[in-house]
């Protein structure tokens, strides 16, 4: 009958805790390069429909696959890999196209070849007007803690998607463009805080974004909680987490 020392146990134990960590880092990074990867929203610019301290979801495999799809674009290939194109009005996680260390999220507005422009504050798609119709106000705070109304709309797309828009400020500088076409192989993606996004109306900012460039499609709020809190702070959860807005789909 053989017999393992103390020793050799400890040796044992401390191998298959080293196992067993490696093989839990490795398939983390499978799932969060071929399936789902978190994301937080640091910024406005699509509010009403994410609000800063939400925290996402984003599915990897929903437009197929590109190098920005793997850590720091290492995969040493161009293009996409059983691609599949977005659809107008999916909530896309993309690399900007000027720096593709940011991570940008936006809603696809146009598809390659479609004309796109805004007048008056009203979207124009191949030369024909979005619906947009006014709905109840988004109630914010200022950073006094001041009751603030920003008047919303709802806009539907051609293809049924309908989503709601924040016009902050009538006349803002990005309420009349010129009339973009999107160009083969990339996409026109906008906020829904329209008139505080930096998207592809600016060119400088965003411009057109290429297929390749896109990470994911967003699916759901996983966790939500105030921008002026922290989400290790547990003891301030009862006060701060949104709880209404916790799992909820996006579209």
């Amino acid at each position: 009958m053989s017999v393992t020392s103390p020793k050799e146990t400890s040796k044992g134990g401390f191998g298959e805790t080293v196992k067993v960590i490696i093989q839990a880092l490795v398939l983390a990074l499978l799932v969060r390069t071929f399936l789902f990867q978190p994301f937080s929203i640091p910024s406005g610019s699509m509010m009403s429909t994410l609000l800063v301290g939400d925290y996402l979801f984003v599915s990897k495999y929903s437009y197929g696959f590109s190098r920005y799809s793997f850590p720091f674009g290492f995969a040493p290939f161009e293009g996409r890999v059983w691609a599949s194109a977005p659809h107008r009005g999916d909530i896309v996680v993309f690399k900007l196209p000027s720096d593709p260390n940011v991570d940008y999220i936006k809603r696809t507005i146009g598809l390659p070849g479609d004309r796109v422009q805004m007048r008056d504050g009203v979207l124009f798609l191949n030369g024909v007007a979005v619906p947009r119709e006014r709905v109840e106000d988004f109630v914010d705070r200022d950073p006094f803690g001041r009751e603030v109304r920003i008047p919303r709309y709802r806009e539907t797309l051609p293809n049924g998607v309908s989503y709601l828009t924040l016009d902050i400020m009538p006349n803002a500088s990005t309420d009349n463009t010129q009339e973009f076409v999107v160009p083969d192989g990339h996409y026109f993606m906008m906020g829904d805080n329209r008139d505080n996004s930096a998207d592809s109306r600016v060119a400088g900012a965003v411009g057109f974004v290429p297929f390749e460039n896109l990470v994911g499609k967003a699916q759901m709020i996983f966790f939500s909680i105030d921008e002026d809190a922290r989400p290790w702070m547990v003891w301030r959860w009862p006060d701060t987490v949104r709880w209404n807005r916790l799992l909820d789909t996006l579209h």
